[in-house]
């Protein structure tokens, strides 16, 4: 990850960046101002803008990272499945649950930040836009159809909004179960 003006982030960068991912996906966006971050860092406040230039370089630095850990987590998921578009389809689901026990309490990142930035100009959009666009893609690999993937998309992103703001803790095995229903046999 490299930090304002594509230099690689420094170990206080690096600090900065972790507390503010932690602060922004727990708290909120709006409510987690620079002085607390530079604070809880251990660093001044000069150091997280000499670092990343604005609040909104750090929010993308945030969800770009975040969505570099789903990606490598879901890949390496699939990397341990046999070929075949049908199970590797429905280890997506699998992978989700276990990302949502772990990871995902408060929801999507991409969707959190959108809510709270919700000029579809702000970056943040774009970035989500992208993960979203990621996620349907695999899904369109897998299974060379893009309806399908755009469903498996819906179910997807479904599950994560019935875990995190249903409190269905089932959620992705629901989805995982409404995937096998519609994948071709």
């Amino acid at each position: 990850m490299a930090a304002h003006g594509d230099r690689p982030l420094t170990p206080a960068g690096r600090r900065v960046l972790q507390v503010a991912s932690q602060l922004f996906y727990e708290r909120g966006i709006g409510s987690v101002g620079m002085e607390l971050i530079a604070t809880e860092a251990g660093v001044t406040k000069k150091t997280v803008y000499d670092r990343f230039g604005s609040k909104d370089a750090l929010i993308l630095a945030y969800l770009r990272t975040r969505d570099e850990r789903w990606r490598d987590f879901i890949t390496a998921r699939l990397a341990a499945v046999p070929d075949g578009a049908r199970d590797r389809v429905l280890a997506t689901f699998d992978a989700l649950g276990e990302w949502l026990s772990t990871e995902c309490g408060r929801g999507c990142s991409m969707v959190n930040a959108c809510a709270e930035l919700p000029f579809p100009s702000h970056p943040v959009h774009a970035a989500a836009a992208e993960q979203k666009g990621w996620v349907r893609d695999l899904y369109a690999e897998l299974t060379g159809d893009g309806t399908l993937a755009d469903q498996l998309l819906i179910i997807h992103e479904g599950a994560v909004v019935a875990y995190s703001v249903g409190g269905i803790r089932n959620a992705a095995a629901t989805a995982r179960a409404t995937a096998d229903a519609i994948l071709p046999r």
